[in-house]
């Protein structure tokens, strides 16, 4: 494998498309002497077949806002690979939506589902619209026009979206709503779904809980403990809400969180209605986290600046693609950092995860440490399938299950010789050879 030539060939079929490249790059780096050994891989062109998607759709989609006045917006939903299954991945509502957006998080997506060991090839999707500020009922005439278009797309057994940025219960409810108007079926189409109508229980805190069993299980590889841990998280929607949760449970101290006008640093640790309070300032919608530190007397807030700073034990990336800087991984391992866990999409720049490993701190990729949301997501579609709906302890241990294979095979092929386990390989490796062996079996077609 000619590494820098499909990085090359790549670049110049996607112009202007830096963080599909990034991810691309990332995967191909770390894969490299594995497929040297394993010719099979080069002699079906699986790596130049492996970053083209299967197929991406793009749309119009128009609607009426309370002032009567016609918006338009762009969706679009990326098919990157279903070699082991119905495409899976997420849909995001942002302004910063583009097709290199969604190419990057559908290729990481592909791995990530992989490594549950369900089977879901991966995919993803969104819109430029920004639901922020928005009324109810705009957001549900947006959400109705955007299925409108795409339920052609989709299935049960063709393509399964669920949530992601800008899309939690409120706007699934309205695209379910409407698929199933339009589609004249009752099935698990999305993911993330209301308890009442075929949702799975434990959804919403899936990702933060796993991204925190994934830290507990790296941090009992290291002969250490969570317990007493100090934890800076960034973000305070839906991940960082149930890795907090969880956090807290496990017996470590949350003291950071965040939204893009700042950070709040908590010395007494967010747990118990701290946490619920982090629930009310999401549902306010306005997206910003200083009223956190006027109602809480322990709490400071810093304008215009990002948890990074504080002094902590454990970082953990809830919010956005490339949050966690060089300059800011830096920063950390001056402060003494043991571990920083992506458990947003590529939360780290290439350039933080190279200073982490230079400096053996343990870091945990988002394709391994995040998969708790779309393993759960992958739950709510069996039990949908089966009209079956498993108890709370059921799914949380099917998600312990998920998160300790994924960490098991992270080991297995990211264990260096000095010892370190570069998490990062291990878990492209794995993710890939399940794709890439299934793109075999299933020939050219």
């Amino acid at each position: 494998m000619d590494v820098k030539k499909i990085l090359a060939d790549v670049e110049a079929k996607n112009p202007g498309q830096p963080l599909f490249l990034q991810a691309v790059t990332e995967v191909l780096e770390t894969i490299e002497d594995y497929v040297a050994k394993n010719p099979k891989y080069d002699n079906n062109k699986i790596i130049e077949r492996m970053v083209e998607p299967d197929r991406i759709f793009q749309f119009r989609v128009e609607w009426i806002d309370d002032k009567g006045e016609i918006q338009i917006n762009r969706g679009f939903r990326v098919q990157f690979n279903n070699a082991i299954g119905p495409y899976k991945g997420g849909l995001r509502f942002h302004p910063s939506v583009t097709v290199d957006t969604l190419k990057f998080l559908g290729f990481e997506q592909t791995f990530k589902n992989s490594l549950t060991t369900l089977p879901m090839g991966g995919g993803k999707g969104g819109s430029d619209f920004d639901p922020k500020g928005k009324s109810d009922r705009e957001v549900m005439r947006f959400c109705q026009a955007f299925m409108a278009e795409l339920y052609k797309y989709i299935g049960p057994d063709t393509d399964v979206p669920a949530g992601d940025i800008g899309v939690g219960g409120r706007e699934i409810g309205f695209l379910y709503g409407m698929y199933k108007k339009l589609a004249r079926e009752n099935t698990g189409v999305l993911t993330g779904k209301g308890r009442g109508w075929g949702g799975s229980i434990l959804r919403p805190e899936a990702t933060g809980f796993g991204g925190v069993y994934f830290v507990n299980n790296m941090l009992k590889k290291a002969g250490k403990e969570i317990k007493g841990k100090k934890i800076a998280l960034s973000g305070f929607g839906n991940v960082a809400w149930g890795a907090a949760i969880k956090a807290s449970e496990l017996g470590a101290k949350v003291v950071c969180i965040s939204g893009p006008d700042g950070y709040i640093y908590d010395e007494d640790g967010i747990s118990g209605e701290k946490i619920d309070y982090m629930d009310t300032l999401l549902q306010t919608r306005n997206n910003v986290v200083a009223p956190f530190a006027q109602k809480y007397p322990s709490a400071k807030f810093f304008a215009g600046k990002k948890p990074w700073e504080a002094k902590v034990d454990i970082a953990m990336p809830c919010a956005i693609q490339n949050e966690l800087t060089g300059e800011d991984a830096k920063q950390l391992i001056a402060n003494g950092v043991e571990l920083v866990c992506e458990v947003s999409n590529m939360g780290c720049t290439a350039e933080a995860i190279h200073e982490l490993q230079k400096a053996k701190v343990m870091f945990a990729p988002g394709k391994a440490a995040n998969a708790g949301g779309v393993g759960v997501s992958g739950l709510e579609m069996s039990q949908n399938a089966g009209h079956i709906s498993w108890t709370e302890q059921e799914v949380d241990q099917r998600l312990h299950a998920i998160m300790e294979s994924i960490h098991e095979n992270c080991v297995k092929y990211g264990t260096q010789a000095d010892g370190y386990v570069n998490y990062v390989k291990g878990a492209n490796i794995a993710g890939f050879i399940k794709v890439a062996d299934s793109m075999i079996e299933l020939g050219i077609c």
